[in-house]
């Protein structure tokens, strides 16, 4: 029968510091909240483990936030809330897990972890794991690092058979110089929690529960060193906020230059946690890569690039400057340079919208140009047809939107208007300058504009002279 484990994060933070009303667990980096990183570290270690598990977070401030977000979460069958009603330390938010969730005694395995440590992942719970799991006299195990500057953390102080933990507030001046320090990551024998955590008092210079009491000389404790700090490293303001940013960018572009994707500026460039590249890609210095975005083989994606939630497919080129939301780019297509494709965007396998083209909620098939100063909205536009600068598909009338069909292989010239709904044939010629307001059959001519008046000789009437 596998072993269990209760995974605790407490989660019940106000991020004071950071200026938010936001709960400090569900401040974002990299386009995740911190909690998530957490969440799926627990789980992925979890997992790996082959250990039956279950996530308890330990909500506080505008609990209604978190509740509301672990509500969207892939993996909510397996999260809870439990309440700490006020914030009375560590101890006491250890406490309310197990009274509003009293079926956690039952797990074999307590695993206590902070929800503000967006850069820990699943191969630190494994460590710290195993030294538990290799000594079956140990009842607890506790993460530590070495700290350049410990000021705020808690000292450890090793003993015999076991250690404790001494909080800044309450340590002396030599205590204060002891450089390895407590990363607040426990794993416990659920047993031991029970025996431990109703005792625990409030009995030192901050009048709080210190859940570190758990550890005590005469208990069968152990710290783990690790040999960084990085895994660990918490976020109290914007400032620690935008470290960690920088520490989480940097892994994943180390992640995607493993597998095959060049940077030519890597420090200049910002992707999402969930973004994907595939093997052959060149990314130019200063883009932005956001949400669920999708990259695939062998695409070119040149600087001041800004692309969220979209796909672009392989051998595809995404030109200097160019902009995509919500957009889907097929197979060796080329977008830009200065291109803006919103929402609904769908462009065909080997198209070409040039600069200064908008695209919006519509559907372009191979091989269609759009090359020029144009903007296309809830149109269907069939494949090798060519449109000619200045198009535009006016497709709202005021309170309505209405969609512009044009078939394949047409050609329309520059600067025309499709005053929607309308619908143009295959293999049709829209002269330039023309507004059309009906329909052009396939093979057709189309031509919508005033008669050429010529008057000789009339051009001084109309040409202002400098006076000399």
């Amino acid at each position: 029968m596998a072993e269990t484990i209760g995974l605790v994060i407490l989660a019940a933070g106000k991020g004071t510091r950071m200026k938010t009303e936001t709960p400090k667990a569900l401040a974002r980096t990299a386009g995740r909240t911190l909690l998530d990183y957490v969440v799926d570290a627990t789980l992925d270690f979890a997992l790996d483990s082959g250990l039956s598990a279950e996530v308890g977070l330990v909500v506080g401030h505008r609990k209604e936030l978190v509740e509301a977000w672990l509500s969207t979460h892939p993996s909510r069958e397996l999260l809870r809330t439990a309440w700490q009603r006020e914030q009375r330390g560590t101890a006491d938010a250890l406490r309310a897990c197990f009274a509003d969730l009293p079926h956690f005694w039952d797990y074999d395995y307590t695993l206590v972890a902070c929800a503000d440590t967006p850069l820990i992942q699943a191969s630190e719970f494994r460590t710290l794991f195993a030294a538990l799991r290799a000594d079956s006299s140990l009842v607890g195990v506790c993460a530590t690092f070495d700290a350049r500057d410990p000021k705020g953390y808690g000292r450890i102080l090793r003993g015999a058979p076991g250690f404790h933990i001494v909080e800044e507030k309450d340590a002396t001046s030599d205590e204060r110089g002891i450089l390895e320090v407590n990363s607040g990551f426990y794993i416990l024998r659920t047993r031991h929690v029970r025996e431990v955590l109703g005792s625990i008092g409030n009995n030192n210079k901050s009048g709080e529960f210190y859940l570190t009491d758990l550890f005590q000389d005469h208990y069968r404790v152990g710290p783990v060193k690790f040999p960084s700090a990085e895994p660990f490293l918490g976020i109290n303001t914007l400032e620690q906020l935008a470290e960690v940013s920088g520490l989480l960018r940097a892994r994943k572009l180390r992640d995607l230059m493993l597998s095959g994707v060049e940077f030519l500026s890597p420090t200049t460039v910002h992707v999402d946690h969930a973004v994907s590249v595939g093997p052959g890609s060149v990314i130019y210095p200063n883009v932005t890569l956001l949400g669920r975005t999708t990259i695939g083989e062998r695409v070119v994606i040149e600087s001041g690039a800004f692309i969220r939630d979209s796909e672009v497919r392989a051998d595809s080129e995404i030109l200097a400057n160019s902009y995509l939301e919500g957009a889907l780019v097929h197979e060796a297509a080329t977008i830009g340079p200065m291109a803006r494709l919103r929402t609904g965007a769908d462009i065909g396998a080997e198209s070409k919208i040039g600069n200064f083209v908008e695209v919006k909620k519509s559907k372009l098939s191979r091989g269609v140009k759009v090359s020029h100063l144009s903007y296309v909205g809830d149109a269907e536009i069939g494949e090798n047809t060519n449109i000619g600068c200045g198009f535009i598909t006016c497709n709202y009338d005021g309170v309505n939107k209405h969609k512009t069909l044009i078939g394949s292989h047409t050609f329309i010239g520059s600067d025309c208007q499709m005053v929607a709904p309308v619908t143009i044939g295959d293999d049709a010629f829209v002269a330039a300058g023309s507004t059309i307001t009906k329909d052009v059959p396939s093979g057709g001519f189309g031509i919508a504009r005033a008669t050429q008046v010529t008057k000789e000789g009339a051009a001084r009437r109309f040409l202002k002279k400098k006076k000399p």
